[in-house]
């Protein structure tokens, strides 16, 4: 699982280390790689078995439904795979240019996917979770949190 927050830098050519213990836990799966791609403002990177579970229930949904389409063409279109070698990965310029990724950068544990984030664009967002937490944690009561 991925779990935490960190601080980290971008280097020119779109490298991003990533956090040991985010690294241990691809190592008990035994990935290699993570797939990435475009979310709200931010990147999801998945271990490609997670990955995989969302591709199968995507590849199930109705083709002639525009929400699916919709969601096909953002989310799905911009997957990419993103091999980990000396524990960092390369960022598509695609995608850091879609989630306006500069060289500031958090990485925000999500326990089955890890969110890439620019750094103001996240404490702008953290705020606001921080603003919406008691009313986001009343709701989820009803699932037993």
């Amino acid at each position: 699982m991925f779990r935490g927050r960190s601080r980290h830098t971008l280097d020119d050519k779109g490298r991003l280390a990533i956090p040991a213990r985010f690294k241990d836990s691809l190592k008990l799966k035994e990935e290699s790689c993570l797939v990435v791609t475009n979310y709200i403002n931010c990147l999801w990177a998945f271990d490609k078995d997670d990955w995989r579970v969302i591709e199968d229930k995507v590849a199930n949904l109705p083709l002639m439904d525009n929400a699916v389409n919709t969601y096909r063409r953002y989310f799905i279109s911009g997957a990419q795979e993103c091999s980990l070698k000396q524990g960092r990965i390369t960022l598509p310029p695609d995608l850091r240019e879609t989630a306006s990724l500069d060289k500031e950068i958090v990485l925000v544990g999500q326990l089955k996917l890890f969110e890439i984030w620019d750094r103001d664009l996240w404490e702008t967002e953290f705020q606001q979770a921080m603003g919406n937490f008691h009313e986001a944690s009343q709701s989820l009561s009803d699932f037993g949190i």
